[in-house]
């Protein structure tokens, strides 16, 4: 679109593998640290990031105040020389007292939402897990209050679930409409986004490049 009307990346990661993927256990809110493959993963997406973005441009980089997505920004913050903001809000969804537990802990217990009828309220029979309505909430606020600002280059590190309500937020889906949207994106993927200065379409240009993972040494 040529100098007066700049294109607006955000580059999305989800972070690399973590403890409780290798431990089969409950993620959301529990906080797991990286393994030693996902400390390396890190920093083969943060090598990525920097070929993607030009030489010498203001980069902003925001995170989920966790550990594990704080050691994935922490790699990145280093390639680019800038803080990393942290933000709970991106944090992934909250599964109450499931959080740490054995995964088939909570699958014994999950209620899925229906297929009609109520899912952004709907109780999951988990004591103390967010509503659907509460997660896509705080995420949506997070995204909106991120492109809100004017920085050309962005980047927003994140959980695969969280991702799903990052880009909803991105394309601006209405918040009543995300209670059926999925976006998939495997850990340590960089998903990039686009927005043109003339239009302001808005793009979801690469969903959950893992590329860069493939030449981790």
């Amino acid at each position: 679109m040529g100098a007066d009307h700049p294109v607006r990346t955000v580059h999305v990661v989800t972070h690399p593998e973590a403890t409780h993927h290798t431990d089969r256990l409950v993620g959301g809110w529990f906080d797991s640290a990286l393994t030693a493959r996902g400390l390396r993963d890190a920093k083969a997406v943060a090598r990525a990031l920097r070929e993607a973005v030009p030489a010498g441009a203001e980069v902003e980089l925001f995170t989920s105040d966790l550990l594990r997505t704080r050691q994935t920004a922490d790699a990145i913050a280093a390639e680019f020389a800038v803080p990393a903001v942290p933000d709970p809000r991106l944090r992934e969804k909250s599964y109450g007292e499931a959080g740490g537990r054995p995964q088939e802990w909570l699958d014994r217990r999950f209620v899925p939402p229906p297929a009609v009828g109520e899912r952004m309220a709907h109780d999951e029979g988990i004591e103390g897990a967010e509503t659907k309505a509460q997660w896509v909430r705080r995420v949506y606020e997070a995204t909106e209050e991120i492109v809100s600002r004017p920085a050309a280059h962005q980047i927003v590190v994140t959980h695969g679930g969280s991702l799903t309500f990052v880009l909803a937020a991105w394309i601006r889906m209405p918040y009543e409409a995300a209670g059926y949207v999925s976006f998939r994106a495997p850990a340590g993927s960089i998903t990039t986004l686009r927005e043109d200065g003339f239009f302001h379409n808005r793009q979801i240009a690469v969903l959950g490049d893992t590329r860069h993972l493939g030449a981790t040494p």
